[in-house]
């Protein structure tokens, strides 16, 4: 079968409705209008394929439909999206898996459609968007640029991407940064005051119950959580300067803050997974194994390209927070990640801790 020059004005659309539904929801702090947002996106998408004299003859949207706190099946029909109801896990949904076996056998079938458009973000599509191109396929996607992993857009390149923010107003754009802002700002105030101390911190529910006018309903009161809180200091004396792998500790470099935002939030993640491990082995944990925490990193930062994600631990290492050992190992050698608890950085996350 020949492949279909991108010339042709016929579309496919495939929109991993999760993928969206579920950014909005955990990036805007769950706006109350977010079923009226996916659809608006998606409306917005076609009216911009339509001006790129494209006819979107194909359109599918891939959820487990059941578990979404809506139901826009119906919406989506009168739109002309015709819905895959695909069962979701805790860890990974099944829409991926069965988008990707409808683009390929709509690329197998249909000649006639010459674009394939993803909304959808995961670098798990790489593979099938690259397979499309390879037959002459023209390939977009959208989505919004921080769900939208930086190996896929490297991949597919910027021309040919669609920042779902264009899809939307900039009124209801302006309206949903506002909403993220404000609850960002409330809990940051909550987080200085457990760090304090204080008694009287508003709860989770006091915080949603904040109205249009930034006030709370009720003044709601809840003890200071013990999730998060500093670990016992082990004293210098007790902690191991050798391992058992190596002779010799290497030093951390010397200290400076960190000047990015996205450093501070990548040395925050390194902390947690400290805790996490800790909470599982009920004991101080003092390496962090190097490859299946960038596995993880890539899962926290899905928007950064491979390359920034390794640069970024580079940063953290060159400001001192952290330090980067060999070890050998079988059947191969490893890396693990050291913390410097001395680091100003780490204690202002982390109180409490010291070296």
């Amino acid at each position: 079968m020949t492949p279909k020059s991108p010339t042709s004005p016929y579309a496919a659309v495939f929109i991993d409705f999760e993928n969206v539904y579920y950014f909005l929801k955990n990036h805007f702090h769950d706006p109350p209008d977010l079923n009226d947002i996916c659809l608006d996106i998606i409306r917005s998408l076609r009216e911009e394929l339509s001006g790129k004299g494209l006819d979107s003859l194909i359109s599918y949207a891939y959820a487990d439909f059941e578990r979404l706190a809506t139901a826009p099946q119906g919406a989506l029909y009168l739109m002309g999206v015709s819905t895959r109801n695909v069962l979701g896990t805790d860890h990974k949904n099944a829409a991926d898996m069965q988008l990707c076996i409808d683009a390929l056998e709509v690329m197998y079938t249909r000649p006639d459609i010459g674009t394939f458009v993803l909304v959808a973000g995961d670098r798990d599509y790489i593979p099938v968007l690259q397979h499309l191109r390879r037959q002459a396929r023209q390939v977009l996607v959208a989505g919004f640029r921080e769900s939208v992993s930086g190996d896929l857009l490297q991949n597919i390149g910027s021309a040919q991407f669609m920042d779902a923010r264009d899809l939307l107003g900039a009124e209801r754009v302006e309206q949903l940064e506002k909403r993220r802002a404000d609850r960002l700002r409330l809990q940051e105030e909550s987080r200085r005051l457990r760090e304090q101390g204080t008694v009287g911190v508003p709860s989770a529910a006091a915080l949603a119950a904040r109205d249009a006018a930034g006030t709370f309903k009720g003044p709601q009161v809840a003890p200071v959580p013990a999730v998060g809180a500093p670990r016992p200091i082990v004293p210098a004396a007790a902690r191991p300067t050798t391992s058992r792998f190596s002779e010799e500790v290497p030093d951390f470099a010397p200290i400076r803050p960190l000047a990015r935002d996205v450093e501070r939030r990548t040395l925050a993640f390194i902390l947690n997974e400290f805790q996490k491990l800790e909470a599982k082995q009920q004991r101080r944990v003092p390496e962090l194994w190097l490859g299946p925490f960038m596995r993880l990193l890539t899962d926290e930062l899905p928007e950064l390209p491979d390359y920034e994600r390794r640069d970024l631990l580079n940063h953290l290492r060159d400001a001192g927070t952290i330090r980067i050992e060999k070890r050998e190992g079988e059947p191969h050698p490893f890396s693990v990640i050291v913390v410097n608890y001395n680091h100003p950085d780490v204690q202002a996350l982390h109180p409490g801790e010291e070296n």
